[in-house]
């Protein structure tokens, strides 16, 4: 895969934690005007700019667009991002519960998402690419990285374990207790060659923001009559980490009815389709071909036989829930457009799940045990698509420490 260094825009070490944001698309308009409300300096003001228009403002409306930009480029005339003399890398490590990831933040090339050596499992929605594609295009920068995953490999580990024994430029732990620590990596040589060597590398997330980078590269190489690789626009921003790495977390399932089946007969249509259920004390499972149930108060391991299938998909713990118990049971047909379905990331815990049965919002939980990511990456492989809401990565990237300018 093809890397470059470049001129970053980024928050001197004083302002680091109060600029650094959660990612846009992990808040609404209300968590964000209530994470940024007394912080000027918040980069929420720039990827949720709605939260200095009036009150009801469309999210995706033209001022919405407009107000990004200002505020970007009011935070660019304050000096609260500056931008680095020179093209350079960093490193990005983030601990969190004790487990630390390191990546690289570096520019991909756009070319190699086209060319599927930058490869994706995850089906856009057109609304969302294009908001991504209008809010970039305004700002006219990739202020939020790509979150990337390549197989390991023993010559990049020893690089980035060098660097890591030097001082760092940012370290600081923010509210959620998650440890953030960026390194400036002046020397780029080796790392660029090191990553010539990766054959393919795949989004882990941000689907949308890299799609919309494609987008964008092509529209203005049409726009320009000899058109450079060289160009900003033919480069987006990611931040690279190997897969050993990381842990996916669950991705849960709520149902607000049991499609017109009371407790007794919703169990005995389970026990009909094939599955085990047992009453368990645990409300997570600890193996694949396991989901713990929540009904009526009380958790239960349903399990069944292992799937015997080529397909990566469907081996998926979240496809045989889809095709054996969602839809032919609860009448689930389509999870990403039916109301009936609500999906809770792993990051909440399973006492969401049990709260929201309690409460009457839901029938039915299933904790699900996570993807793990070599199906991922098998199944991006194979050309597929996963299932959707299949994998929840934490810890989040922090916006705002690092800035791709496309001028």
């Amino acid at each position: 895969m093809r890397i470059k260094p470049f001129k970053a825009l980024h928050p001197s070490c004083e302002l680091a934690a109060q600029v650094a944001a959660v990612p846009y698309d992990v808040v609404d308009t209300r968590e964000a005007a209530e994470l940024a409300r007394g912080n000027p300096w918040s980069f929420l003001h720039v990827t949720r700019p709605e939260i200095d228009l009036p009150p009801g403002t469309d999210s995706h409306a033209e001022a919405a667009y407009r107000q990004a930009s200002e505020a970007f480029q009011m935070f660019r005339r304050q000096m609260i991002l500056q931008e680095e003399p020179r093209p350079c890398y960093y490193l990005y490590r983030l601990i969190m519960d004790g487990r630390m990831q390191t990546g690289l933040v570096a520019c991909c090339a756009v070319d190699d998402y086209r060319d599927e050596i930058i490869k994706t499992h995850e089906k856009t929605r057109q609304d969302k690419e294009d908001d991504r594609t209008r809010h970039i295009d305004q700002v006219n920068a990739h202020d939020e990285p790509i979150f990337i995953t390549y197989r390991d490999r023993p010559e990049i580990n020893a690089q980035v374990a060098a660097i890591l024994a030097t001082p760092p430029l940012y370290d600081f732990t923010p509210s959620d207790g998650i440890r953030n620590t960026l390194w400036r990596v002046d020397r780029t040589d080796a790392l660029t060659q090191a990553f010539a060597c990766v054959p393919v590398a795949y989004i882990a997330d941000g689907h949308h923001r890299s799609a919309a980078s494609v987008r964008i590269a092509v529209e203005r190489r049409k726009r320009e009559s000899l058109p450079g690789l060289d160009r900003e626009y033919n480069w987006f921003m990611a931040v690279i980490f190997p897969a050993g790495q990381l842990k996916i977390l669950p991705y849960n399932r709520c149902v607000r009815d049991l499609n017109g089946l009371t407790s007794t007969q919703f169990l005995e249509r389970l026990r009909a389709a094939g599955f085990a259920v047992t009453p368990r004390g645990s409300a997570s499972p600890d193996q694949p071909g396991h989901v713990s149930v929540f009904l009526e108060g009380n958790w239960m391991d349903m399990a069944w036989p292992p799937v015997e299938s080529r397909d990566p998909i469907a081996s998926l713990d979240v496809t045989v829930l889809q095709e054996r118990l969602l839809a032919p049971i609860l009448g689930i047909r389509d999870p990403r457009t039916d109301q009936r379905i609500e999906f809770v990331g792993g990051i909440r815990g399973t006492g969401e799940l049990e709260e929201r049965v309690r409460s009457g919002r839901s029938a039915v939980a299933f904790s699900m045990y996570p993807t793990l990511v070599e199906q991922m990456m098998a199944i991006a492989d194979a050309g597929q698509i996963m299932p959707p809401k299949s994998t929840w990565f934490e810890p989040k990237l922090r916006s705002g420490l690092f800035v791709h300018s496309l001028e």
